[in-house]
């Protein structure tokens, strides 16, 4: 008998799992409350190693959600939102002695694999192999509102079901599984009616935890290098006679970033338009943003091909962008590409186009935020206007963004202004790196690219570990240069656990939260 392939598996879940465990999610418990897209590739970033889904025959049918934990954590009074980071999961503690697991899902199609089962093994594999203290977990209770009259106090019914005087299935399930109900949370999940609102803290002991549990847990400072090098390009817009002339520039800036070994190197917002002034006249602005639309192709392909070439990761400013809309419909769109020197390209779309944007050339707004993988760790982008919205950082920061990028095009102080001084409070209440970078220079020909104004930065959180006035690096206003900077991803990792002020641990959650909707 030939050998075939095994139908269910359990694995380690990929941020190109997001989608098929998404929709799990929603085919679970409703759209409302279901994890986005965004989240789930939260919970893979902070921590790969404790995610896990369950396939059967190629398709996601369960779902496994983990993050490590201090004890005081994990046994002092908690919400889901807060324990959870609102979905998104968390770094390992840096003396995190406990697994918690905040999501164990199950297609109703496949409950009878005993999935359930499995992932629970999965999670006591994780617990044993990083030798930590224990498992701890918030179990749903949804027999309580059929018992709510009869047991006011959901720790008396928590009791009956203990004494098997009542049948609760979810937490007969887990007590069998090994799990002892220590107990009750109030308000963990406010919205769950079965429960009451109520959930029961599990915790398994871990029969193999040594005394002193001082195995390394793979946060990202064992992920990640503990310091880049990144070089913004503060880009001189001239007139140009053919394009051969723009490559030659840009090149010539992605190699003065590669000799200094740079990590990353970022060029400004609508660069690419240097590229009309190659026309004989002046264009009227839809016609010239049609036109610049129609350089994508070769852009992105020589760009991608520099990346390559020179090692080096690219944020390649932005460029407007046709985008198809289906029914022979289109847009035009202000798109961030982002080269990675494996080859790969990234795309972030502008989401937030300025009223001159809308007004003068019909850029659309766009859809999406999402965190971008590469070996220099999580980074996100945001182009120019997107910046002063503080929402869009926090959305990437959540999904594990350590250092955010803005490409920006201002024209005069005041609009450079705006964005300086909101990248300088995204750096602070993220507790990540700012890098900008922005164009100068002149373009007489071009309508709605004539002046520029610039002063391209580094920009750090305000703390003891980083530059005193926040500013790792930056340059001189209006000249065509390029600053580079070492940053320290030890530093920030450290200064989010213990820094003076903690801005990403002290969010109430209780209070507030920010909610991304998926398109």
């Amino acid at each position: 008998m030939d050998q075939t392939k095994a139908k269910l598996i359990i694995r380690p879940a990929t941020v190109a799992d997001a989608p098929a465990i998404a929709r799990l999610s929603v085919k679970v418990y409703g759209k409302a409350d279901a994890f986005t897209r965004a989240e789930i590739r939260g919970q893979v970033i902070n921590f790969p190693e404790g995610q896990f889904v369950a396939e059967y025959d190629g398709k996601v049918v369960g779902h496994c959600a983990t993050m490590i934990v201090t004890a005081a954590q994990a046994f002092r009074p908690h919400t889901w939102e807060e324990i959870s980071n609102g979905g998104y999961g968390r770094p390992p503690s840096d003396d995190g002695d406990v697994l918690y697991g905040f999501e164990v899902c199950v297609d109703p199609d496949y409950r009878r694999l005993r999935i359930g089962q499995r992932l629970y093994r999965k999670r006591k594999e994780v617990c044993q192999y990083f030798e930590l203290k224990g498992i701890a977990f918030a179990g749903r209770m949804p027999g309580y509102s059929r018992r709510m009259r009869q047991y006011p106090d959901p720790a008396d019914y928590l009791q009956a079901v203990r004494d098997k005087k009542v049948r609760d299935q979810v937490i007969q399930f887990q007590m069998n599984e090994g799990y002892e109900p220590r107990e009750i949370l109030p308000d963990y999940i406010p919205n769950d009616k079965e429960s009451g609102g109520n959930a029961v803290l599990m915790y398994w002991t871990n029969p193999l935890a040594p005394r002193d549990t001082g195995k390394a847990v793979p946060g990202f400072k064992e992920r990640v290098p503990s310091t880049v090098r990144v070089a913004t390009v503060q880009f001189m817009m001239r007139k140009i006679e053919q394009i051969d002339q723009f490559e030659e520039q840009v090149e010539y800036w992605i190699d003065v970033a590669a000799d200094y070994e740079s990590d990353f190197v970022v060029f400004p917002e609508l660069f690419t338009l240097e590229l009309l002034s190659i026309e004989e006249t002046k264009l009227e602005p839809a016609a010239a943003i049609e036109k610049i639309a129609d350089y994508t192709v070769r852009f992105v392909e020589f760009m991608q091909r520099m990346a390559v070439s020179y090692n080096i990761n690219i944020i390649g400013g932005s460029h407007p962008t046709r985008v198809k809309l289906g029914q022979g419909k289109s847009e035009i769109r202000n798109i961030a590409y982002t080269f990675l020197r494996d080859g790969a390209v990234h795309e972030t779309q502008k989401l937030h186009p300025t009223p001159s944007e809308r007004r003068w050339w019909n850029i659309k707004g766009g859809y999406g935020a999402n965190v971008i993988p590469t070996d220099c760790g999580p980074i996100g982008v945001m182009i120019c206007y997107d910046s002063e919205f503080p929402e869009l950082s926090r959305h990437l920061v959540n999904q594990g963004a350590l250092m955010l990028f803005v490409p920006f095009c201002t024209d005069e102080r005041r609009g450079f202004l705006r964005v300086r001084y909101c990248c300088q409070a995204r750096a602070v209440e993220n507790q990540c790196y700012v890098v900008t970078s922005g164009v100068v220079g002149n373009l007489p020909n071009v309508e709605n690219m004539d002046v520029h104004y610039a002063e391209s930065a580094i920009l750090t959180p305000s703390d003891f570990p980083f530059a005193r006035d926040g500013v790792a690096a930056d340059t001189a206003a209006n000249t065509e240069t390029i600053a580079i900077a070492d940053l320290s991803l030890d530093a920030l990792l450290t200064a989010r656990q213990s820094g003076a002020v903690q801005n990403l641990k002290d969010r109430r959650f209780d209070l507030y939260r920010v909610e991304w909707t998926q398109q």
